[in-house]
């Protein structure tokens, strides 16, 4: 097992890691932007770096400020948590040039699966069924207006490197393909420094599940369920739910047997997830692969009954998967809400700000994910999300009610949060139900921002 362990991260995935870290009986080190100084996992952790200034491609990008962080505190090995440098495979293979384990799948696998072109392939050849797009790059517009009458509106055209909704345009006809297919190469070359698209069928409202793989270096790999990540506003997630109430135990199976073999195919190693659309038929098509843990991995957990970060570690360190992970049964119901500093009555506006009162809710079957506190100064310059809420019952109608008053007794003041719309949401008659899709949230917000008071 490692002696010290550096985390590339912040915030509430930071501070994730350090638990990990504390349970394992391994040291940990935080590294931090100017303006985070007084963020939870700077406290937590077993010592503290400053890498930089508040942007990010200053601080938490910059890959020699942290191998010199790495060095500096002398530990074995770096978990990058996601985002920031989580899926970068440079940054694997300069770890490994240092002589530091990096906490994730192999550079050549991350490269592999994190292009989300050589991914489509890779899930071609080993029989993962794919819906219908290009077969490569497209290179201009009159590539992918060729590709777009081929396939039939409405396309989808995603940045070959995106993630986070970022570099994604729907287009339903060829103006709005033509200035879509701009607008993507555009912000994925801001976003990524990559600005290479492809273009893929758009699949009116299906669901959007993802399947946690996780695979040891010996060669085993296995797969703990599905999680239901259809509420989305613009590409980017709010709730999520484990299991999913779309799924059958059949549907499962062949979904969960055809993610082992994609990542069998590729050598896979270390957490990650595979997704795909599903349509009402149960019709599934691969969509791209996250070469590390997810933000929504705790209700995995919860109903899995294992800890998938301490689990990386692990097998980052050598060991074989845990029988906990291998033998792991479902049980029960679990559901993510992600509680952002936003105005859901202002279009969702960012509200950085000092946090005043700050009252996280508890009792049987709710755990907070947080880095937030009261008096804590919410910075500008990063993701918005503060906390994320999740609920564990037995069935999903408890599990529903109980992420109700779980919402409800959340008391956060001084800045708006998305804790109102989100208790709207488990209100919702079609939600309770389990009948929703990926357009549903832009569906309730063209009749107005629901909002509970």
């Amino acid at each position: 097992m490692f002696k010290k362990i550096l985390i590339a991260n912040r915030g509430e995935i930071a501070l994730r890691i350090i638990r990990a870290c504390k349970e394992l009986g391994v040291k940990s080190v935080a590294i931090y932007s100017e303006p985070d100084i007084d963020s939870l996992h700077v406290q937590l952790a077993d010592e503290a770096i400053c890498i930089g200034p508040a942007v990010s491609n200053q601080s938490y990008l910059k890959i020699d400020r942290i191998i010199s962080a790495a060095e500096i505190a002398d530990v074995d090995a770096i978990h990058p948590g996601y985002g920031f440098l989580a899926e970068n495979a440079h940054f694997a293979e300069v770890c490994a040039s240092c002589n530091i384990k990096f906490i994730g799948p192999t550079p050549q696998a991350i490269r592999l699966m994190g292009d989300k072109n050589s991914a489509r392939d890779c899930a071609r050849k080993a029989g993962v069924p794919v819906s219908p797009g290009s077969d490569g790059i497209i290179e201009d517009e009159a590539e992918a207006l060729r590709v777009a009458r081929q396939i039939g509106y409405p396309v989808m055209i995603k940045a070959v490197a995106g993630g986070g909704g970022r570099g994604m345009r729907i287009a339903s006809n060829e103006g709005s393909l033509v200035q879509g297919f701009h607008a993507a190469r555009m912000e994925a070359e801001k976003a990524f420094g990559n600005a290479a698209v492809y273009i893929e069928k758009f699949i009116v409202n299906p669901h959007h599940i993802e399947f946690q793989v996780f695979g040891d270096e010996h060669g085993r790999i296995v797969h703990l369920g599905e999680r239901d990540c259809s509420l989305q506003r613009r590409n980017q997630k709010i709730v999520e739910e484990c299991p999913s109430p779309l799924m059958s135990p059949e549907l499962r199976q062949k979904m969960g047997e055809a993610s082992i073999r994609l990542c069998e195919s590729v050598g896979y190693s270390n957490a990650g997830t595979i997704e795909y659309l599903v349509d009402d038929a149960g019709n599934f098509y691969f969509m791209e692969m996250n070469t590390r843990i997810q933000v929504e991995h705790p209700i995995t957990e919860e109903v899995y009954g294992c800890d998938l970060v301490k689990q990386q570690i692990q097998v980052a360190a050598g060991e074989h998967l845990s029988r906990y992970v291998v033998e792991a049964k479902p049980r029960g119901h679990a559901i993510e809400c992600r509680i952002n500093a936003e105005d859901p009555e202002r279009n969702f506006q960012p509200c950085p700000g000092q946090i005043g009162l700050y009252y996280a809710p508890g009792g049987r079957g709710i755990r907070i994910d947080s880095h937030a506190y009261a008096g804590y100064p919410i910075p500008s310059n990063y993701d918005s999300m503060i906390a994320k809420v999740i609920a564990t019952a037995s069935d999903r109608e408890a599990c529903i009610r109980r992420m109700s008053r779980a919402l409800n007794e959340y008391m956060i003041t001084g800045i708006k949060t998305t804790i109102p719309f989100q208790q709207a949401i488990m209100h919702n008659e079609s939600f309770r139900r389990g009948r929703y899709h990926t357009g549903f949230v832009e569906e309730l917000l063209r009749g107005g921002v629901p909002v509970m008071r």
